[in-house]
């Protein structure tokens, strides 16, 4: 078998293989447009009514949106977002600065402890951990879905990580001309961090996109309420609505995906040798 040949027959391979995994999101998304009653129709027999629709119609997402009330949902999840984000970025800066330029006695046993920390299953902890917020009167509060997502232990280790990948000389150079702390930080070791700072912002921004069980603990409150929380309930105990459900799945994966589109120059624009993009 020839290069060429070899080339063509991986190529066909690797558009079979990857239409099993746009399919099922084609499918969904060519269903939130669906009438509700043409979703269940075209389930079986298999055809190609399956993927090509007889109507089109934005109904689902507008009972989505007015009926259900998922707007609000979906602002309650950026709010959340946009601050955990905000706090969440500053603290693992700073707590991965330390642990990547100074040394101190317990250095080591505090990095062990950040590594555990995203090792153990939130859900492992999150019960007790909300009966704590209730205790404490966070409950049904923002500040209270803030809280647990802006001390992400992943996002420290990485930007630990990539901290000490910057030579020690740029410090020392800044120390001897003067500059704080805080601006050796900031000015330096942050400005060359595109990459490992996206990466990280994007760790804290979908674990409190997808949360589900810990609003779900925590909030009662139809208001304070998140998009996957408010997604799950366009399932009732007696009947379920498919295309509002696929209509909201739709716009939650959404915003991940433009904020990777937006973010993916960013990725690979930072150079440590130069220290300029």
């Amino acid at each position: 078998m020839g290069k060429s040949t070899r080339k063509s027959v991986l190529t066909v391979v690797a558009i079979v293989v990857s239409m099993f995994f746009i399919l099922p999101a084609l499918w969904i998304l060519i269903d939130s447009f669906r009438p509700n009653l043409e979703i269940m129709s075209t389930m079986t027999p298999v055809s190609w009514h399956l993927i090509i629709p007889e109507k089109l119609t934005i109904e689902n997402y507008v009972a989505l949106i007015i009926s259900d009330r998922f707007d609000l949902a979906l602002f309650n999840s950026a709010v959340v977002c946009l601050a955990s984000v905000a706090a969440g970025l500053l603290i693992s800066v700073m707590a991965a600065y330390a642990l990547a330029v100074y040394h101190f006695r317990g250095r080591n046993l505090i990095f062990a402890v950040v590594v555990i920390s995203f090792l153990v299953p939130f859900e492992a902890i999150a019960i007790p951990l909300s009966q704590l917020f209730t205790d404490w009167g966070l409950g049904n509060t923002m500040i209270g879905l803030i809280l647990p997502g802006i001390g992400n232990g992943l996002a420290i280790f990485n930007l630990r990580q990539f901290f000490m990948g910057i030579p020690v000389s740029y410090r020392e150079a800044a120390v001897i001309d003067g500059a704080s702390e805080p601006r050796i930080l900031f000015s330096i070791y942050a400005r060359m961090s595109g990459p490992a700072l996206v990466n990280s912002a994007l760790l804290i921004f979908l674990g409190q996109w997808t949360a589900y069980l810990w609003p779900l603990l925590l909030v009662s409150d139809n208001n304070l309420q998140v998009a996957p929380v408010a997604l799950a309930r366009t399932f009732g105990e007696h009947s379920a609505s498919y295309g509002e459900n696929f209509a909201g799945a739709i716009l939650l994966s959404l915003v991940p995906a433009l904020a990777m589109f937006i973010l993916q120059k960013t990725l690979g624009n930072t150079s440590i040798g130069s220290g300029e993009k």
